[in-house]
């Protein structure tokens, strides 16, 4: 039968520990608390994704430590997402003497340091890196969050059985790992499902500020529907480029566009309607998630996003994962020792439900299984499709 592990909130939160937090570690500190490190971007044009990361996980930190019995410190260091800068953060919290590793926030800084922690058998577990290349050939690195072709086919899917589009048009990142990623498979699963593609367009970085010419084929091409494999950044400009001249489409996105609500002098009028796949519902009345969402509002002011609630259920996953070891996992085990034995654990009999997800479980290449979620924003905030 199958160890089934549920998060147990308290309300016993030692929020003022955290409220200063930044790269520095925090939580339990000493021989008697795992330690746990993790890199990803607190400044630069990804630091939504980081910082959301960093918090989420600070928060489980704080709550288990609330707990008492087994114990935790976090050391969360800034890669800016830039995979040269996220070796250095790594080989810091290498001589920090990490043990367990909150893999790399983004995809391409990800890929660089999972490599690393193979080689040095630190056990890892990414809340948001979502490239199969974080995890391929790496049997100790594993993924929360769902993976670029999982989430591709999971939209044309979900596209597909909810009537979306009639005429569907797609704009792309062909330089981006992640948005090309997904693009492949939704072509794929598209092309089976005999979804009417009327335009498909792409952009790169040096190109990502004017989307005119992508806009105005998707519009000539009468697409009702327009699919936005991407992060929330270019999204933004996609939304304000659309509304200037009047072109309003479904727009549906995944994601990597959870974070566009907050981000800086975005009018968010332009995104009502949007609507996202995602592995969570910030709005969804269930008891842990309404208990996250509101610790993590009282603690830093905003609706956590799914990037924090990825990290959240990241350290809650290894903290149920070391209990279910009944007390073979120790914190005066080296790294290489608790990994060996957490990898065995999660590629076991064990399922864990969190606020992404229930009843997941995960693959001996690291990914992970569990249910994708649709939300549309409504009035500035994310409302579950029921």
């Amino acid at each position: 039968m199958k160890k089934t592990f549920a998060i147990l909130l308290t309300l016993a939160l030692t929020f003022s520990l955290f409220t200063a937090c930044d790269a520095d570690s925090a939580g339990a500190s000493g021989a008697d608390a795992f330690r746990i490190g993790g890199t990803g971007p607190l400044t630069g044009g990804a630091a939504i994704f980081g910082n959301a990361v960093r918090n989420g996980a600070a928060l489980a930190v704080s709550e288990i430590n609330a707990l008492g019995g087994t114990q935790f410190e976090l050391n969360f260091q800034d890669d800016e997402h830039d995979a040269e800068k996220a070796v250095n953060a790594y080989n810091i919290l290498k001589d920090w003497r990490m043990q367990i590793f909150l893999s790399s926030v983004t995809s391409t800084p990800a890929v660089a340091t999972s490599a690393l922690a193979y080689e040095d058998r630190f056990f890892g577990m990414t809340a948001s890196a979502s490239s199969p290349f974080v995890t391929y050939g790496n049997d100790n690195v594993f993924q929360m969050c769902f993976t670029d072709p999982g989430m591709g086919t999971a939209a044309a899917s979900y596209i597909y059985n909810n009537s979306l589009g009639t005429n569907i048009a797609v704009i792309y990142k062909n330089d981006c790992v992640y948005s090309k990623g997904v693009y492949d498979a939704f072509e794929v699963r598209a092309a089976e499902l005999d979804l009417n593609l009327v335009s498909v367009t792409t952009f790169t970085t040096a190109s990502e500020n004017d989307f005119s010419v992508q806009i105005a084929e998707a519009r000539n091409n009468n697409a009702d529907f327009l699919f936005l494999p991407m992060y929330y950044t270019p999204a933004s400009l996609i939304l304000a480029q659309a509304d200037a001249i009047g072109y309003a489409p479904i727009f549906f996105g995944i994601d990597g566009m959870d974070g566009i609500l907050t981000l800086e002098g975005f009018d968010t009028s332009l995104a009502e309607g949007v609507m996202l796949l995602t592995p969570f519902d910030a709005g969804a009345q269930d008891e842990l998630t309404a208990n996250f969402v509101a610790s993590f509002q009282e603690l830093y002011g905003e609706i956590p996003n799914q990037f924090a609630a990825g990290a959240y259920d990241v350290v809650y996953a290894i903290y149920y994962a070391i209990l279910a070891s009944d007390g073979a996992i120790t914190t005066d085990m080296n790294g290489r020792d608790i990994c060996e034995a957490l990898i065995a654990i999660f590629t076991g009999d064990f399922t864990f439900d969190g606020v992404t997800g229930a009843g997941m479980t995960w693959s001996t290449e690291g990914v992970v299984s569990k249910n994708a979620r649709a939300v549309v924003i409504k009035d500035g905030v994310y409302v579950g499709v029921r």
